[in-house]
């Protein structure tokens, strides 16, 4: 076996035959290596305050990580002084722009270990850069702390991984797509040692799962736009179309716009991309997101936390950034746990023993310290095993948009997630709704196709919602119904394989006193899987089962016979005060019109007695008028369509048409249908009067018809007798029910025939007056006594029938999504139908009656027409007395003035 050394220069001499540069170059560098395993010696520097410990730092500058991660060391380490400033060391970072050119990263890393004598150096992501690194750190046994999310070889103890590993969620994708029920991907990566390296590893982890790869893309960071899109094209013409995308982002951008061109984005395709590209999509551009529509991505997750956000803050105050993406929050965790491990290096040996001891014993001492560090930082819990940090859950997302949408975790020890912190919830099984390219929604994973044990009650009180028998032919239990059709379409939508055990329980029970609990307790105790019947939800059994959504009614009906109408009936299609203030606005109206008519209208006049039984006649024959306006208005409008008229023969019955012209036609209607009577006044204030009263009587008499027509139509249920005997069922509960009257008796009955029997005779004769039942059981009863009785529905206070399923089983969800579907397309409704023998059977409607509240309007109107009309013809009076008074007055002087100058004139003659 090579020692570390030796390995070492293995892997520098493979670097220099792939190297275009000069071999001198490369030769001197090995020899300063070499050198520098034999002469590198600490240095410490004397300070009266702390001591400075210089730590190297080799990024690439020029890409987005590089700038980021550099900010983040540089806040990281103000704050974290700031806050500790008794500490006794000061960490000084010395920076190295690695270019981009692993080469490069190399030499500096060197001029760091040779000129600063550093003693720890923190690296890029790089993973050629890391690899040579994890050798150089073994040979000069300081801590390399390396963002790259490539997995090591244990053979390098002092390299530290302070990124997550990559390949953790590669077992995320391969529960995934068996979720899903994909057999076999596509794994797309870069062609390079670490592309390659991760195909594999990916191959094997879904081949875990029974997954095949049935093709891996290799495509070069440097490859033409031609030979991207010539494997794209390969690609397309492949039956399989779920793709594993792993490659920088770069790259992925470069892969996702050619694969939008290509109609690779549409529906159909599966594309899921892993955090290598993910982690960085804060930074990519609105084309590419574009692009990205429907892909779903496994991202480093990072916990939110008021530090998390005080830190973002200050580093966006000071650096103008929008985000902080993963590798950034990793250096600043990785700067703080280093600064914490040097503090406690120098507490336990002091700096003078550090520079005669030896590096052997100071570095391992360093090291010892890193991997015992462990806080609450940023991203999570700091905190190194087997040389690297531990990742426990990943961010799974969807592009949807402009932005994302959070659709899950992953975590490592509990499988998918919809939240955390919340492993038992049965919600948590499944991830939520994707959307996939193409706008295609995925509800939620597939479930795993399995045989269930189900439990079902041997009796039922209606066969028309559940009924069991036994298929002597096939040696198997058949159930029917309502109950079990639902069941059975809902898993008929799902699209599933899968198979029923029905197993009907039997506990001794007849018919109409079965024990439900005993199913729901069956379920718990995981004898079976579900149960399904005509099972109530309750608060206490779902303690212990989880149920679907109800696919029933909620809450009680009440059953009873129809009643029979009463003789009073006419009377109910308006309140009592309506008809008060009618029959007075009546005699109103009669007092107006008298006032009004008295004085010039015969028909008004006569002796007293006649002209009070005139003006009350007027008045409430108005009701006849104004249906014979209307019935005027409505054959009006038929003369403007036909043009034939008809009449009778006389002496016969027998009527023939003939043509007359329409306004002659018009003009005999009118005289024909219009009573002359209200046309005999006189008052123009009182035709007004009469004009404005009459719609209000056409309003009230058209709403009371219909009023009336419903109450003779539908009659309302109530509970006739003063007994208030009222029946309900023995396997039913009573909590729910209220509003009982005072005095209130109650009932138990065992079937719908004792419901019938008892119901049709009545309270008065040893029967009941009403039943109190689940809606799903009054249903029952009505498909198979349809005639004679009625159902109104009380308040909701049942939640239904549902079907129990074992605590945390991913079926419960399912289920009810597609119960919420056959309630939507009307598969419910039809089943109903199918098992009920009719229409939907609601509640009977209530008719409600016509209150003064609500045409008070109505009355005001015409109030304020007979007090304006009152008041003119007031004035109008007044205005007349004035005007006769004045005239006479002026009558009488004249007179006096020419029987003067006669009498004058007289005289003169004389």
């Amino acid at each position: 076996m090579k020692s570390p050394r030796e390995e070492y220069l293995h892997q520098l001499e493979l670097f220099m035959e792939m190297s275009t540069k000069k071999s001198t170059h490369l030769f001197l560098l090995l020899i300063m290596l070499t050198l520098l395993c034999y002469q590198v010696q600490p240095k410490a520097q004397d300070d009266s305050s702390y001591t400075e410990i210089p730590v190297g730092v080799i990024l690439d500058m020029r890409s987005w990580v590089g700038k980021t991660v550099h900010s983040c060391i540089t806040i990281a380490l103000f704050e974290f002084y700031k806050v500790n400033d008794h500490y006794q060391t000061r960490i000084v970072v010395h920076n190295r722009d690695s270019r981009g050119e692993t080469l490069h990263a190399l030499r500096t890393a060197l001029d760091l270990l040779e000129q600063t004598k550093v003693q720890a150096i923190i690296g890029s992501d790089s993973t050629a850069e890391a690899k040579f690194h994890a050798v150089l750190g073994d040979e000069a046994r300081i801590p390399i702390l390396s963002l790259s999310p490539a997995p090591s070889s244990h053979n390098h103890p002092y390299f530290l991984q302070i990124a997550h590993d990559e390949t953790t969620q590669f077992k995320g994708i391969a529960a995934m797509a068996e979720s899903f029920g994909w057999k076999d991907l596509i794994v797309v990566c870069e062609d390079n040692d670490n592309g390659r390296d991760m195909a594999t590893i990916m191959a094997n982890a879904v081949g875990e799962k029974s997954i095949s790869v049935t093709y891996r893309s290799l495509i070069s960071t440097s490859a033409s736009n031609e030979l991207v899109q010539e494997e794209l094209q390969k690609l397309s013409t492949m039956q399989t179309k779920v793709f594993v995308l792993h490659t920088s982002p770069s790259l992925a951008s470069y892969l996702l716009l050619n694969a939008k061109d290509l109609g690779m984005m549409d529906e159909g395709y599966k594309w899921i991309i892993t955090s290598k590209t993910m982690d960085f999509l804060n930074i990519l551009d609105g084309e590419v997101m574009e692009s990205m529509q429907g892909v779903v991505g496994f991202r480093s997750y990072i916990p939110q936390s008021a530090d998390l956000h005080k830190f973002t803050w200050k580093w966006r105050k000071e650096y103008g950034g929008k985000n902080i993406n993963s590798y950034g929050i990793w250096a600043h965790d990785a700067v703080s746990a280093l600064a914490m491990a040097v503090e406690k290096q120098v507490l336990k040996s002091n700096l003078k023993n550090l520079e005669t001891t030896g590096s052997n014993q100071r570095d391992t001492t360093l090291l010892n310290q890193m991997l015992r560090i462990s806080f609450q930082g940023l991203g999570g819990v700091f905190q190194f095993r087997n040389e690297r940090i531990t990742t426990h859950v990943l961010e799974i997302i969807n592009v949807i948009g402009k932005g994302e949408k959070r659709v899950g975790f992953w975590t490592t020890d509990a499988a998918f997630i919809k939240k955390l912190g919340q492993p038992n919830s049965y919600s948590n099984d499944v991830l939520k709704a994707i959307i996939w390219p193409g706008g295609i929604t995925s509800d939620s994973m597939r479930l795993r196709s399995k045989n269930l044990r189900i439990v079902v009650p041997a009796h039922s009180r209606s066969r028309r919602l559940f009924q069991v028998y036994n298929d002597a032919r096939n040696n198997s239990t058949i159930v029917s119904g309502f109950c079990a059709d639902v069941f059975l379409a809902a898993f008929a939508a799902l699209g599933q394989d899968v198979a029923f055990d029905f197993i009907p329980i039997r506990n001794n029970t007849k018919v109409g006193l079965i024990d439900y609990n005993d199913l729901i307790d069956e379920v718990y105790s995981g004898e079976f899987d579900a149960a399904i019947g005509d099972i109530s939800i309750t608060a206490n059994r779902s303690l212990y089962v989880d149920f679907t959504w109800p696919y029933t009614d909620l809450g009680f009906a009440t059953i009873s016979r129809n009643a029979d109408a009463s003789m009073w009936i006419f009377m109910e299609p308006l309140s009592s005060n309506l008809w008060l203030v009618s029959a007075c606005f009546f005699i109103l109206l009669a007092l107006v019109i008298w006032i009004l008519e008295h004085r010039t209208n015969q028909e008004f006049q006569g002796s007293r007695g006649q002209q009070v039984g005139t003006t009350i006649w007027f008045a409430f024959s108005t009701l006849v008028y104004a249906h014979k306006i209307a019935g005027l208005a409505t054959n009006f409008d038929l003369l403007r369509t036909y043009e034939t008229w008809y009449e009778r023969v006389p002496g016969t019955e027998i009527v023939i048409p003939f043509h007359v012209p329409v306004p002659e036609r018009t003009a005999n209607l009118v005289t024909m249908v219009v009573t002359p009577k209200w046309q005999e006044l006189q008052s123009n204030l009182s035709r007004f009067v009469v004009i404005v009263w009459l719609f209000v009587v056409l309003v009230l008499t058209s709403s009371y018809t219909a009023t009336l027509s419903s109450l003779l139509t539908i009659q309302q249920i109530q509970l006739a007798s003063n007994r208030n005997l009222i029946g309900y069922s023995r396997s039913f509960q009573l909590g729910g029910i209220r509003n009982f009257t005072p005095g209130t008796r109650l009932e138990s009955y065992p079937t719908f025939e004792a419901y019938a029997d008892d119901l049709s005779r009545g309270s008065k004769k040893g029967g009941v007056d009403a039943i109190i039942e689940e809606i799903p059981y009054v249903k029952a009863f009505l498909a198979e006594y349809p005639s004679g009785y009625s159902m109104t529905i009380s308040e909701a206070t049942t939640n239904g029938f549902g079907f129990a399923f074992a605590r945390g089983s991913p079926w419960a969800p399912e289920i009810s999504r597609q119960i919420a579907r056959l309630r939507v397309d009307g598969t419910l409704n039809k089943l109903e139908n199918k098992w009920f023998n009719q229409e939907s059977r609601d509640s009977v409607p209530t008719t409600k009656i016509l209150c003064l509240k609500e045409l008070r309007g109505l009355f005001v109107i015409s109030g304020v027409s007979m007090a304006v009309a009152v008041f003119l013809f007031m004035l109008y009076l007044v205005h007349e007395k004035l005007y006769f008074s004045y005239t006479m007055l002026a009558g009488g002087k004249l007179a006096f003035i020419l029987r003067l100058l006669v009498r004058r004139t007289g005289n003169a003659g004389e």
